[in-house]
């Protein structure tokens, strides 16, 4: 069977490769919103554009007892502005020569079809909202120009998880730390090598390296990675130059956590072989250690509603649920630490709807099979969710 057979067949893969055949890079996802808004007004699916041209799906309740659901998935792609097009390889979906855009349209497609369905049934539910957010992959711009305020759901499916049936309940935030050491007196390398006065800021840092953890930090008694610490240089002098006492050095490194307590018990430690380098080297150097915080830790939250309610629709459907955390970043952790319009902390959770593989490269691809699969069980939970 070849693709367009497919496509004539099924409307939800003829949806995917309609979005996946307009090209959207980062911050030029234009066309694609422009055309989701098209198929919104073409299907009876209220939405709207905001002024950084996210895309918000508003379906009102039909059964004011109920409580309203948001889903969210980014248009952005990795790749650039040249032609996408599909084609059939076994069940999977390809693109000829570059990356086929599944991350993240294979979530954009079973969140705008599962809009259609709810839109034009009379199925008794809270409300359906979704986001269609720009900019994920570089920047995450897009979700941050999110009005919060106007989403009443607390309960946030963020459909961008690479396999069918995963659901993640945590993930990492992403802290970048900077250490640096500053000798107070260099000097030549023969000359001046006996004064101790004069250390070499090079050593110095080594020194402070070799002090700290490196790799993981605290995990849970599963196994899984809770937080970690990761050296990425160390910069100090010259390699070519050695007659030179060198009086600064600087090493990086990136923190990961999904538990706030556990990072904090990490950036204590930083902390303490700072200070602790600093009254050894009184009068002779200087170390500091600085934070940035790049992404928030999306931390799991005690309710267990939709981790059951998710694992029970996707053994009934004969989809093999997996829940578990991830330790890396995604739109996830934005929601986690923002509310709603009722003031209440949203509930995010990473769903995998298709089986995505060898995302960001030419190799991309998405089994069809799966899309289908991931729409049956968003339905499924979506009804049960509303029983």
């Amino acid at each position: 069977m070849d693709l367009a057979k497919i496509r004539k067949e099924n409307e939800l893969v003829d949806l995917f490769c309609n979005l996946a055949e307009i090209p959207s890079p980062s911050l030029k996802e234009e066309n694609v919103a422009n055309w989701i808004r098209k198929y919104c007004d073409d299907n009876n699916i209220p939405c709207e554009l905001d002024d950084y041209h996210n895309v918000y799906i508003n379906i009102p309740p039909t059964d004011s007892t109920k409580q309203p659901m948001l889903l969210s998935s980014h248009m952005d792609v990795i790749g650039d502005n040249s032609p996408v097009k599909p084609y059939l390889d076994g069940d999977l979906i390809r693109a000829e020569g570059r990356t086929l855009g599944a991350d993240d349209k294979a979530g954009v497609a079973n969140a705008l079809f599962l809009a259609k369905t709810v839109a034009n049934s009379d199925l008794k539910h809270g409300g359906l909202e979704v986001v269609f957010t720009r900019d994920e992959e570089s920047g995450m711009s897009g979700i941050k120009h999110v009005d919060f305020g106007k989403l009443k759901s607390k309960y946030v499916l963020v459909c961008d998880s690479d396999s069918l049936g995963q659901l993640m309940t945590s993930g990492a935030s992403y802290t970048l730390a900077n250490i640096e050491v500053n000798s107070f007196r260099g000097g030549h390398s023969g000359i001046d090598i006996a004064d101790n006065t004069r250390e070499n800021a090079a050593k110095l840092i080594a020194d402070i390296v070799s002090n700290l953890p490196q790799g993981v930090f605290y995990s849970d008694n599963e196994g899984n990675v809770i937080t970690s610490c990761n050296i990425g240089g160390i910069t100090a002098g010259n390699p070519d130059v050695t007659n030179v006492i060198n009086t600064y050095g600087k090493a990086t490194y990136s923190i990961r956590s999904s538990s706030r307590k556990y990072e904090e018990e990490l950036k204590d430690r930083m902390k303490f072989e700072i200070e602790e380098f600093n009254k050894d080297y009184k009068g002779v150097a200087q170390a500091s250690v600085t934070f940035e915080e790049h992404l928030p830790p999306f931390e799991k939250v005690e309710d267990e509603y939709i981790p059951l309610l998710f694992e029970a629709v996707a053994k009934k459907i004969g989809v093999t649920p997996e829940i578990s955390s991830f330790h890396a970043g995604a739109e996830t952790h934005i929601y986690a630490n923002k509310q709603n319009s009722h003031g209440e902390n949203f509930a995010p959770y990473l769903v995998g709807l298709a089986d995505v593989c060898n995302m960001h490269s030419p190799e991309e691809n998405v089994n069809y099979k799966s899309i289908i699969k991931g729409q049956e069980l968003i339905q499924e939970f979506f009804r049960a969710y509303n029983s």
